[in-house]
């Protein structure tokens, strides 16, 4: 079983080099110019080579060991669970009889065991733990990562009521619409039904959040209380209700409606014949048989 990959070794030694070689020159010069101002030149070069190689190499240590640590950060939870627990029996049986030692670990694996909310939780967290695995295995399988072969960094993960959710950072060479388009595939690997990819930080497009559904809770049965609030020894209307199941036009009372009454329309003054309009004082001097010469 490769541990790390040869792909990843070689990137991480080149990377290293590179890092011892920029941090010496550099921490190097700066420091022989400080010391150029209290001692002689040749003496604070000498100072600076004595400064700068040495944290040149423990740049070069750190990314050299980067993918170990990494590989440390994946099974950090597991390890720490496992070395409480090996603490706490050893503790435990040098410091107790044989009978309270048993009786301490029945308690602690039954108690969970028996109590269904407290084994819902355990199974929960377990999950979360495997989920985590899950997911380094899409990104080392089927999903590309950048040219040194570094995987995204998986965050943490914490139980959710349809499954888990876990955070994710990734490095450059990978997006969300990357991931988008294999998300059956990831669903497959982490046993799940769907997956869903979202934005940990508007202001970080490298932060996901990955939503992992395994189970509906939506259309589980809920007991209503309404139940309990009905009478049942109220008695029951024996008269059946008629209930219309066709309409009748005829049957309908159509309402009458009056409208209101409207006044005749004032008469529009008739122009001359030269299409001017009369004056109305003119109009209401003349008398009436006079105005049928103006029609």
């Amino acid at each position: 079983m490769t541990v790390i990959e040869a792909k990843v070794h070689r990137s991480s030694a080149r990377n290293a080099r590179m890092a011892f070689i920029l941090t010496a020159v550099i921490v190097g010069v700066l420091s022989a110019v400080v010391a150029a101002a209290y001692w002689h030149p040749i003496v604070a070069l000498f100072v600076g080579a004595l400064i700068g190689v040495p944290t040149g190499g423990l740049m070069w240590l750190l990314v050299r060991i980067w993918p170990v640590i990494r590989l440390l950060w994946w099974w950090t939870p597991e390890t720490l669970l496992s070395a409480g627990l090996l603490t706490g029996w050893v503790q435990l049986a040098n410091h107790t009889p044989t009978v309270v030692t048993l009786l301490v670990v029945a308690l602690v694996v039954g108690v969970p065991a028996a109590i269904g909310p407290v084994r819902r939780q355990v199974k929960a967290w377990g999950w979360c733990l495997v989920v985590r695995h899950r997911l380094r295995v899409c990104f080392a399988q089927f999903i590309i990562a950048n040219q040194s072969g570094s995987l995204p960094l998986i965050l943490w993960a914490r139980p959710t009521p349809v499954g888990e959710r876990v955070w994710v950072y990734l490095r450059p060479g990978l997006s969300a619409k990357d991931l988008e388009s294999r998300l059956d595939k990831i669903a497959v690997t982490c046993h799940a039904s769907t997956v869903l990819i979202e934005r940990a930080g508007e202001s970080n497009a490298a932060y996901l959040r990955f939503d992992i559904k395994r189970r509906e809770v939506l259309n589980a049965q809920v007991n209503s209380p309404l139940v309990d609030v009905i009478d049942r020894t109220a008695p029951v209307s024996a008269s059946p209700l008629t209930v219309p199941t066709a309409l009748d036009l005829p049957d309908v009372d159509t309402p009458t409606i009056t409208l209101p009454a409207q006044g005749k329309p004032a008469k529009k003054p008739a122009t001359t014949a030269n299409g001017s309009k009369p004056a109305a004082s003119s109009a209401s001097s003349l008398p009436d048989d006079d105005t049928s010469d103006w029609i």
